[in-house]
């Protein structure tokens, strides 16, 4: 049996959100095993990601609870968990993203291409998409690859590089509606293999490596959804690192989620179970670690719509599941689940933001014109 202390903390805080224990609202929580409460109190939100993913408690429509919780600001309202003071030390201590660069590759990109070619678009794109003016996934990850493009102004014969290119699309992309060159770089093996079997003898191509160990000269610099492997401690080297690469008349795009304040940890459950050493950037942490290196020509934030492309993965994740279910089981089913609406709550509730960053390295002669 839960204290009564701990059962007491944990419906009074929910119900400042406007969600109930055994409710008949579809955000409202049900629970199957008392020691959830316990669990709660004594490891916050690393305990209640584990209790989800264990089966101890429901809620019809997950997002909405986790996003009430968020806007209620229940994490703050927790007591501080073993799980996020170490993270808080080990982040001081050490430098786990360059200590363990491939850890990430292998733990998250590498668990299996069967599940991401269900889940993603046709072109395999694991990040925010471009609803401006889409009404489909595949569409609106499109009109995101066409942005960027725009965005650093492709034009046929340039070399591109992509820096954490993922599956490729990206520079597919580029290649087919631009006539570019380039080369893409990661740290996971499924991925290299896929994008290199898929592209179509066009001039480019997939790299297994480090970032650090690249070296050659580009026109264009594209980086999407990789800067929230770097970690705090990393920034500046890897600006420096872009800048190096980078021809004196270049650009690059930074297209990274973003913290709304500077830390140096990430959390603790993401950081177990989804993406190991990741953390977010903030604002101020860019631009400390572009300044004298890089002009900023361009900050884009369209956060709004990474709720929207995460609900989009999540109801194609839940329709592939019948397939998918032997291989990966039902904890892995709660816990993809849980991941994928936790984050759609975080950018709901505007917790944490996707920011496109076009840099120069002298300033672009008359003016950079934006795009949008």
């Amino acid at each position: 049996m839960p204290s009564s202390k701990s059962k007491a903390f944990v419906t009074d805080l929910l119900s400042r959100s406007n969600v109930s224990l055994d409710g008949a609202n579809p955000w409202d929580i049900q629970v199957h095993d008392d020691r959830f409460y316990d669990r709660v109190l004594s490891q916050g939100t690393l305990g209640v990601g584990e209790t989800y993913m264990e089966g101890w408690w429901d809620a019809d429509h997950l997002d909405e609870t986790l996003y009430r919780g968020l806007v209620g600001d229940i994490p703050a309202s927790l007591p501080l968990d073993p799980g996020l003071i170490w993270s808080i030390v080990r982040g001081k201590l050490f430098n786990m993203q360059r200590a363990r660069v491939s850890e990430v590759g292998e733990k998250h990109y590498d668990i299996g291409n069967d599940l991401y070619t269900r889940m993603l678009d046709k072109r395999m794109i694991y990040s925010c998409a471009y609803w401006e003016h889409a009404d489909t996934l595949d569409a609106a990850q499109e009109a995101k690859l066409d942005l960027i493009c725009r965005k650093v102004g492709l034009m046929p014969g340039m070399r591109i590089l992509d820096i954490g290119s993922g599956w490729g699309g990206f520079l597919k992309f580029a290649a087919e509606r631009y006539g570019v060159e380039g080369i893409g770089i990661t740290v996971s093996k499924e991925q290299a293999a896929y994008a290199n079997a898929n592209r179509d003898g066009l001039p480019i191509e997939t790299k297994l490596m480090d970032y650090q160990s690249l070296d050659g000269q580009f026109d264009r610099i594209i980086s999407i959804g990789m800067f929230e492997h770097v970690g705090y401690k990393n920034y500046r080297p890897f600006m420096e690192k872009a800048r190096s690469l980078l021809r004196p008349g270049g650009l690059l795009l930074l297209h990274t989620i973003g913290g709304n304040v500077s830390t140096t940890h990430g959390d603790p459950w993401t950081e177990k179970y989804i993406f190991p050493n990741g953390m977010l950037p903030s604002a101020r942490q860019i631009a400390a670690a572009s300044e004298g290196l890089f002009v900023m020509e361009d900050w884009h934030n369209f956060g709004a719509y990474y709720d929207k492309t995460l609900m989009a993965w999540h109801a194609n994740f839940e329709a592939a599941w019948p397939e998918l279910k032997d291989k990966y089981g039902e904890r892995f089913h709660r816990m993809w689940r849980y991941y994928l609406l936790l984050c759609a709550a975080l950018f709901r509730a505007r917790k944490i933001q996707l920011w496109q960053v076009v840099f120069s390295p002298n300033g672009v002669p008359g003016g950079y014109r934006s795009v949008r």
